[in-house]
């Protein structure tokens, strides 16, 4: 059986996209990385996907004159590598309605807060400042609203009493590198279903 083909795009030093790209390259796992594009050509990320054997290109947004430019470019890399879904991993810019639209229930994001808390960036602090007990990481499907898709899988990090904001991230993101992989399984065996703004996992037995 073929695997699905995954496109993971970044913008830094690709941590998330290594852990989705050592879960891809077990021969049992449903999924393989096609292609991972930055948008950044200094990302450290680029250099560790090519370690990998994986393709790589630089779109760099800077070099557009439009945010439409930009994304027509970016769709261009992801049909010439047969992507069926596209992983957001640290990758920085906001993309357009029109660019979701056009990859429904298809691009899946991972950030760094128990969402619908804490959307948006600096979550960390926002945690610490608003003196939860509890914070985490969420993947869920990417809408044209930022952080506001249905979510996939969860996993909760206890806020300690001292926590720094680099010390409460370095935990979180332990996490993700463990419920990513997971939840791109999860979609490549068919097993998510979206139903209005909640994500049911079926057990991949005709259920």
């Amino acid at each position: 059986m073929s695997k699905l083909q995954v496109a993971i795009l970044i913008s830094g030093r690709g941590s998330n996209m290594e852990s989705l790209a050592t879960a891809c390259a077990e021969e049992s796992f449903p999924a393989a990385v096609c292609v991972v594009v930055s948008n950044r050509p200094e990302a450290e990320g680029v250099e560790k996907a090519a370690s990998f054997g994986i393709d790589t290109a630089i779109v760099d947004h800077t070099r557009f004159d439009s945010k439409a430019a930009f994304e027509e470019a970016l769709i261009a890399v992801l049909e010439r590598h047969g992507t069926e879904l596209i992983c957001l991993a640290g990758f920085m810019r906001v993309l357009s309605e029109g660019f979701v639209k056009g990859f429904p229930q298809q691009i899946l994001n991972i950030h760094p807060s128990l969402l619908p808390a804490f959307p948006g960036l600096h979550v960390q602090r926002k945690a610490i400042d608003h003196g939860v007990r509890y914070s985490g990481c969420t993947v869920h499907f990417v809408v044209p609203e930022v952080d506001a898709g249905p979510i996939v899988m969860q996993a909760v990090v206890p806020v300690e009493q001292d926590d720094s904001e680099d010390g409460l991230a370095a935990r979180i993101l332990e996490q993700e590198h463990l419920i990513y992989p997971e939840a791109v399984k999860l979609f490549a065996e068919g097993r998510l279903h979206i139903e209005g703004r909640r994500v049911h996992i079926s057990n991949g037995e005709g259920d």
